[in-house]
This record gives C-alpha cells, structure tokens and sequence, in this order.
C-alpha cells in the first residue's frame, strides 16, 4: 500500500511538472510577443511626442507673431488717437493731408483686419489639430488594451486547448500502447488458460472417482460403526467445546482491565459532580447559613445526597465483570453473566437521573427568577438545563445497548446474533455522545462561573464551589473521551471476537448450554492435566504380597484404632473447654488487678504525705514483687495533658508559691509563642498554597483553550480526511469505469478478431475448394 501511494505521488508530481514546464514554454513567448508589442508602442509614442512638439513650437510662433500684432494695433491706434485732434485744428488748412492720412488708415485697417482673420485662422486650426490629437491617442490607447486583453485571452485558450490537446494525445498514445499489451498478454493468457482448463479437466475427473469411491467408504464406515451424530443439531452441537485461544483471553482482559480503570476514573468525577452540586444549592442564589433556602432546593439537595449509593454500584460492577473474565473461560456475550448486575447498577443510576432531573431543572429556573440573575447568566442557565436533558437522554440510550448486550447471558431469544454488530456500533455513538454532552456541559458551566464570578455578591465560597464543580465537569468529559476512544479503537475486535465459539455452529443456544461447556471445558483441562503426570512406580510381586498380609491383619484393629480415635478426640474437646474457662478467669483476675490499682492509686492521691504513699503502693505491691520495690528509690512523678508536661515532686522538694507561678507562667509563654509561630507558618503556607491555586487555574484555562483550539484543529484535519477520501473513492471509482470500458472494448476488439479469423478460415477453406476445383478440371 505505501509504495502504491508512492508511485501515484510520484506520478501526480510528474504530471504538475510537465503541466508547469508546458506552461513556462507558453509564458515565455507570451513574454516575447509583449516586449515586441512594446518596442512598437513605445516608437509609436516617440512619433506622436515629435508631432506634438512641432504643434507646440508652431503655436508658440503664433503667439508671439498676435502679441506683436497687437502691440503693433496698439500704436496704430495711438496715433489714431493723436492725428484725430490735430486734423480737427488743421481742418481748412490741410484737406490734402487728411485725404493722405485716410488713405494710410484704410489701408492700416484692411491689413490689420486680414491680419486679425489670419490669427483667428490659426487658432481655430491649432485647436481643432490638438482636439483631434487627443482624440485619435485615447482611442488608439483603448484600441491597444482592448486588443492586448484580446490578444492575452486568445493566448491563454490557445495554450490551454494546445495542452489539453497535447495531453489528450499523448494520453490516447499511452492506452493504445497499454491496450496492445494487455491484448498480448490476454491472448498469452487466453492460451495459458485453455491449457490449464484441459489440465484441470483431467485432475477434475481423476479427484471425481477418488472423491466419490472415499465417499461410499466414509458412508459404510459411519452407517456401521458411529452411533450417534452430535454435528446434527445445533443443541447438542454448542455443547462442543471449543479450541483454546489462550490470546484472545488475555487480549480481553486486558481490554476489561483497561475499561475498569476508565470507570474507577469516572466513577469520582460523577460523585464529585452531584456533591458539588448539592453544596452549590447550599449556597447560591441563597445561603443556607444566612436564610432558609428553598423547599425545592432542600428535596433537591437531599436526592443528591444519595448519589454515592448509585454510582458506587458501577465501579463494583464492572470490578465483578473484569474479576469474571480469566484465562481459563470462554468469554462471548453468551457466557458473560456479570454484564446483567452491571446493567442493573447503570438502570438504577438511570433511574436516580431521572428522579433529579425535574428538580435540576426548576432549580434552574428559581436561579433565573432570582433579582441576581443577569440576561447573560440567564442564558447559560437555559444551555444548561438543555444539556441536563441531553445527559439524561444519553444515559437513557447507553443502558439500551448495554441491557441488550447484556440479554444473550440471560435469555437467549432476546437479541439475534445478527444485530450484535449494530448494537456495540450504536454503544460507540452513545459514548462519543455523552462525551459530546460533557464538553457542551464544562463549557456552558465555566462561562456560567465566570459571570457569576463578576457579581458584587459572590462570594469566596462559591467561587470555590464553582472551581470544584468546573474541575469535576473536566474530569467527566476526559474520562468520557478516553472511553469514546477507547470503544471505537476496539469495536471491530469485539465483533470479530464475537464468532469465537464451537465449530460448526451459529453459536451457543442458550446461557445453559455455555454454562455447560464451561463445564465440560474443566473436566476436559482437568482430564489432560491428569494424562501428564508421570506414572508411579509399579510394587513388585513379592513385595505386595507381603504387604497384603500386613493390610488384612492392620484391618482386623481397624475398630479398637477408631475407638482411641474417638476418645482422643473427645479429650481435645474437654480440654479446650477447660482452656478457654482458665482464659476466661485469668481476663477477670486481670480486670480486677486493675481495678484495685486503679483504687490504690486514687488512694495515694487523696492522702496528704508523700510518704505514706509510698508505703501503701509498697505494701500493695509487696506479695508480688518485694525485692523491686525495696531498690527503686523515690522518683518525682508526672502527669501529662494538652497544655505539656508537668512534673510533680515530693513535699519536702516543693518551692514556694512564687517560684510555682513563675514556671508556670514561663511555660504558658513558651507554650503561647510555640502556637504562633506554628499558626505563622500555617498561615505563610497556605498564602503559598493559594498563589500556586491561582497560578495553576490559569494554567489550566490557557490549557482549556490551547484544548479548544487543538480541537478545532482536529475537526479541520478530520474533514480534510474525510474529503480527500471522498476525492480518492470518486477517483477509484472513476479509473473503475474505465477499465471496465477498456475491458468492454478489449472482449469487442477480441470478437472483431474471432470474426476475423472466422472469415479469414473461410476464404482459406474456400480458396482451397477453387484450387482443388482448378486441379480436377
């Protein structure tokens, strides 16, 4: 598999580099063809700038030429204006003169006049040729993107059906080289196989007599000598015992050993969850310490109460389960009986869900009512009593798989082997379920503990209620994932485990006929342990006959031994009798030994003197040990308490009452400043035990979210798997239809060639029969 997935790796790489090496090809005359088009441009654009400077330095001309025009109009004007007056003095005096300077002005006038049409001439050509310029140079400019697009466009479908083209041809070349092949080696094949059906034939025939003479035999045999058939039916036929999968047996106690510690790591999360719960209703919305709370809350803290005698039961149960599977059974559904307690603890959990559930529920809803409850936290409250719900119904669910896995040890008409497989599929979903819920459920409760944590009300108590009830929560949902897990890694061991049962048979009919093989399957390991011991060695002859004289005369006292037997054993009765009675008188003589010293002792207090005191405990004490008590000298004695010890001294050593004060006042002190520095250190260690608290809630909510975003990550790879199979199943099945199709042309090219062939036989037959007929004539 992994060097198939290699060699298409390697053919798609293959085929991403020719396509890119075509397409470097295709980009590199693209890049040709532009840099041509733009030399041509940029020519194009020289021309136009020289045009457009000639019109430039001629409208520069032009310009200047009117200004000197005008200046020149101006003057003319002026003296216009300084001949009118003079010619109004110099009227009668210079008519000729006039005459002259009209026929000057006129003629000034047509020429300034023709100049004048001329300038305006210019200009209108001059604008009209830079309008027109303009003109022509943006819709040459459009012209050229809109064909360069064009030009790119046609280029880029050019390439792309040249490509498809070249790919499509060299494609068809490589089936058609394929296809010759596979049509060689299929008529390779085809001959090879002709021979080998000739072959098989004559071993066909050959295995039909020896067969067939084996079978009258073996039906001779059975009908003469077996007297009973157990393979007949499958009652008697499930009692066969099976063979002995030593492996199987370990792997499924591995497998229940690994299930147990799941559910002993459940098991806590779940107590803890329910107690934390009661504590919280304990506190919040009201304290129980301040005010009443609720009537509702206290029948609801109360169920919860009870909730160890609920889920301790699961953990046992599955302790029995595991304890049950061993190396010496035959472990299928059949012969499990310990899953049906373990299904009734799961229905009485169940059963305490559904109890709590209405009151979780208004709970829920009493919160939401409170003046406390903001819109934000009221929403969460709502998240949660849907996720209570889908608890609930999920628990509902997993007791429905497990109570119908648990039926076949119990009934055996209650689930056909057939739905096993569907039934531990549906257990799978059901965990991968409730691990769903538990994540919905940590997550609602912590943005939930969050809000709460910003009210001015909140205090110490709860936040650390919440903490707890949080943590619990995160348990369960790990402990939920690793079950998930590890029942999906391991379901298709379970159905392929479940066929592992007697030969020859669907499987066991009933409980009792597993519980039967069991049986039979002891005896059986009993019966070869047997076969393996050594035997003894044999008594010779004449050492038994010797023997057998000694035996008849050992039985002939057989009685008088039995009779000393009863009488010894008659007087170990007696005797013990009189040991316990000596046990029972030496327990009082020692009680009241005590009581009399306890007395004495008492005694000795009471009196005044020291001395006296000694002389009573030693008169006391005298009968027993006499010699002691004339050697111990008299010692201080001592009484211990709470507060120390303190020492008691005879009278005549006895201070005055100012030096008692002093010590007693010197050991209060010391024993005072002993009890601050403890409560000292206390207190330094539990601020130490508070900041490590805190720093390790924040470790764990950057590890929530790293989690949450692994998660998303996990579901992002998930799909991508999910789509890339998806892409190789359309694409196997697409390579599928093709071969089928080339196999379709394959059987038509090979009936063309038997036609062929058919006809090419035919000519021949018929060219034979005219050449035979030639020859006769």
């Amino acid at each position: 598999m992994a060097s198939a997935e290699l060699q298409g790796k390697y053919q798609k790489l293959a085929q991403e580099y020719s396509k890119l090496r075509a397409q470097n090809q295709v980009l590199k005359k693209g890049v040709v063809d532009e840099q041509a088009n733009s030399a041509v441009l940029k020519e194009q654009l020289k021309m136009k700038d020289q045009s457009l400077r000639k019109l430039q330095q001629e409208m520069d001309s032009l310009t200047f030429r009117n200004l000197q025009l005008a200046k020149r109009v101006e003057l003319l004007q002026d003296e216009l204006a300084l001949s009118e007056p003079r010619g109004k003095k110099n009227k009668k005096s210079g008519e000729s003169s006039s005459q002259l300077s009209q026929e000057q002005k006129s003629v000034f006038d047509e020429d300034l006049q023709k100049k004048i049409e001329e300038n305006e001439r210019l200009h209108i050509q001059v604008f009209e040729a830079d309008e027109h310029h303009k003109h022509v140079e943006a819709e040459l400019r459009s012209r050229l993107a809109a064909l360069e697009t064009e030009a790119a466009q046609h280029q880029a479908v050019i390439d792309g059906l040249t490509q498809k083209y070249m790919e499509t041809i060299e494609r068809l070349q490589n089936d058609k080289a394929k296809l010759e092949v596979k049509s060689q080696t299929l008529e390779k094949e085809a001959k090879e196989c002709r021979l080998r059906t000739e072959e098989c034939q004559l071993q066909l025939k050959n295995l039909h007599e020896d067969l067939s003479g084996r079978l009258e035999e073996s039906l001779s045999i059975i009908n003469e000598k077996v007297p009973f058939n157990d393979t007949k039916y499958h009652l008697y036929n499930a009692l066969n015992v099976p063979l002995h999968n030593r492996r199987h047996q370990l792997k499924m106690r591995d497998i229940a050993g690994q299930a147990l510690a799941f559910v002993q790591d459940l098991v806590p999360a779940l107590l803890n969850f329910h107690t934390y719960t009661e504590q919280r209703i304990q506190i919040f919305p009201v304290d129980s310490a301040i005010d009443a709370i609720s009537p509702l809350n206290q029948k609801f803290s109360q169920h919860l109460h009870e909730n160890a005698s609920y889920v301790r039961p699961l953990e046992e149960g599955m302790l029995h389960l595991f304890e049950s599977i061993t190396e010496d059974t035959v472990t299928v559904l059949e012969t499990t009986v310990k899953l049906k307690p373990f299904s009734d603890h799961l229905a009485s959990y169940i059963r305490f869900l559904r109890k709590i559930l209405p009151y979780q529920l208004k709970s829920l809803e009493e919160e939401c009512e409170s003046s406390l409850c903001t819109l934000a936290l009221r929403a969460r409250n709502l998240e949660l009593s849907q996720d209570m719900k889908r608890m609930t119904a999920v628990f509902e669910k997993l007791q429905t798989y497990i109570t119908l896995l648990a039926l076949p040890s119990t009934e055996p008409d209650g689930l056909l082997r057939t739905n096993y497989t569907s039934v531990l599929t549906n257990v799978g979903a059901a965990l991968h379920g409730f691990h769903d819920v538990m994540k919905d459920i940590s997550k609602h409760y912590s943005q939930k503990a969050s809000i709460e944590h910003e009210l001015p009300t909140a205090t110490q108590k709860l936040v650390t209620t919440n903490d707890c009830i949080l943590s619990s929560a995160v348990a369960l949902t790990n402990g939920a994932g690793k079950i998930a897990s590890f029942f999906s890694n391991n379901v298709d061991y379970f159905i392929a485990s479940l066929s592992y049962g007697p030969k020859t048979a669907s499987g066991f009919i009933s409980p009792l006929s597993a519980a039967c093989m069991l049986q039979y399957k002891k005896k059986a390991a009993a019966y070869m342990k047997a076969l393996r011991k050594p035997l003894a060695d044999s008594v010779p002859y004449w050492e038994a006959v010797a023997n057998r004289r000694v035996l008849l005369s050992s039985t002939e006292s057989r009685e008088g031994l039995a009779q000393q037997v009863q009488q010894s054993l008659e007087k170990i009765s007696k005797l013990e009798q009189e040991k316990e009675h000596w046990m029972l008188e030496a327990q009082l003589a020692r009680i009241k030994l005590e009581k009399e010293n306890q007395r004495m002792a008492d005694r000795l207090r009471s009196t005044s003197g020291v001395q006296l005191a000694q002389e009573n405990a030693a008169a006391a004490i005298a009968p027993c040990q006499e010699e002691g008590a004339a050697k111990v000298p008299a010692e201080p004695l001592q009484s211990t308490s709470l507060v120390g010890v303190l020492t008691r001294v005879p009278d005549s050593e006895v201070p005055d009452v100012e030096s008692r004060e002093d010590l007693i006042k010197n050991h209060y002190m010391a024993r005072i400043a002993e009890l601050t520095s403890q409560l000292q250190l206390a207190d330094s260690k539990s601020v130490h035990f508070y900041a490590e608290c805190r720093a390790l809630s924040k470790r764990l909510a950057l590890a929530e979210k790293c989690k949450e975003t692994l998660t998303e990550e996990l579901k992002l790879a998930s799909q991508n798997s999910s789509r890339l199979q998806d892409e190789l199943t359309t694409t196997k099945r697409s390579y599928e239809d093709q071969l089928s199709m080339m196999s379709d042309h394959l059987c038509s090219m090979n009936e063309t060639l038997s036609k062929q062939r058919e006809e090419i036989d035919t000519l021949k037959m018929s060219s034979k029969g005219n050449s035979k007929k030639n020859r006769s004539r």
